[in-house]
């Protein structure tokens, strides 16, 4: 048997979340470095002021993280770091930020806590970066010994955010038990990938009892137990997982074909990461000739109000050569490499073609 270690990222979580910072971040350092999103600072810096009031923890800088998270950026940050004589960085909003900020603190070689202000992804509770090219399309992983030491996840401000966020995260999160369990598939696994599976199975079960009500919630910017639940599959359920299982059970199709289509001309910038997977578990769902539980997850994407066809992310045509470049993306990805069968060009866009004749059978 091999060592091992697997570490995770400890949270708190309600509305009143960051009350608790001072004591946590004082184990770790008292001066920060903040990395964010210019709106996710403004939405936090608030409450995270009051918190740190009387406290021994003082800013000595504070950056925006730009457009993406790029490893130029993670350089450029770790020297301001580094000369400011940061102890610790503190992540402040979305997947991109969080990203930035984690690479930041690695190369640093300082601790780094995270302040999630939307729940559309795992970022802050995961160990690793996706990393993007200057141009803006997908570069690597960019893979840590350890996640965040400490997750803060303050609900009413997520609460306040814009509901397509909570939503984008149920369709990541819905991917994550989905892929794992196909690539799993077959597979005798270890203690660790064993649970990290059983737990991706609160991926799924907990966002369709609550997701619906939670969205409604997100609308009204009301706190909740049901918006408390989802956001804690969309952060912490999903970062466990990732932690847990091997790198191959991360992802599958669904986080393929999310990377293939991604290299159609403003293709992310019209569509949110975790909408597109969430449509991409339809289509792995379709390969996989799962058909009665494609039809379910259909309807209950369409009640979320998620896309479902290629229509919905503003691709007009299912013709075949104009779709070539993206299949061969989605086939030749990371993702695609340890999956119970081989999954060929011709497959994608069949399975791609069933949910289009669902979604035209479901509008007539």
């Amino acid at each position: 048997m091999l060592d091992y270690s697997v570490m995770f990222a400890n949270y708190t979580i309600g509305p009143n979340a960051y009350e608790t910072f001072p004591l946590v971040c004082s184990n770790y350092g008292t001066k920060l470095f903040l990395i964010g999103g210019e709106k996710a600072m403004k939405q936090a810096m608030g409450a995270l002021k009051n918190a740190m009031k009387g406290s021994n923890l003082t800013i000595v800088a504070k950056a925006l993280f730009g457009n993406d998270c790029t490893y130029a950026r993670i350089h450029e940050l770790a020297k301001i770091g580094r000369d400011s004589g940061a102890e610790v960085v503190v992540g402040i909003g979305g997947g991109k930020a969080l990203d930035t900020a984690k690479g930041t603190a690695y190369e640093m070689g300082v601790p780094v806590i995270t302040l999630p202000t939307i729940a559309a992804t795992c970022a802050a509770t995961t160990a690793l970066s996706v990393v993007y090219r200057e141009d803006g399309s997908f570069d690597s992983f960019y893979f840590y010994e350890r996640p965040a030491v400490h997750s803060f996840i303050n609900t009413d401000i997520i609460a306040k955010a814009p509901e397509k966020y909570l939503r984008a995260g149920m369709g990541d999160t819905i991917g994550k038990h989905f892929e794992c369990h196909m690539a799993a598939r077959g597979d005798k696994l270890d203690h660790n990938s064993a649970l990290g599976r059983e737990i991706s199975n609160m991926c799924y079960a907990p966002i369709v009892e609550h997701g619906v009500q939670a969205m409604a919630d997100c609308k009204n910017n009301t706190v909740s137990y049901a918006l408390q639940q989802v956001v804690l599959a969309n952060i912490v359920s999903t970062g466990l997982v990732s932690l847990l299982v091997e790198d191959c059970y991360n992802c599958a199709i669904a986080h393929s074909l999310f990377y293939g289509l991604a290299i159609l001309p403003q293709f992310e910038e019209r569509n949110l990461h975790g909408d597109v997977v969430a449509y991409g578990v339809l289509v792995q769902l379709a390969i996989d000739k799962q058909k009665k539980k494609m039809q379910e997850l259909y309807a209950f994407l369409k009640q979320l109000g998620m896309p479902v066809c290629l229509a919905d992310m503003g691709i007009q045509t299912t013709d075949r050569q104009w779709l070539e470049a993206v299949l061969e993306e989605t086939v030749k990805g990371p993702d695609m490499e340890h999956l119970p069968y081989i999954v060929t060009k011709d497959m994608v866009y069949e399975g791609v073609l069933e949910i289009e004749t669902l979604s035209e059978e479901e509008n007539e």
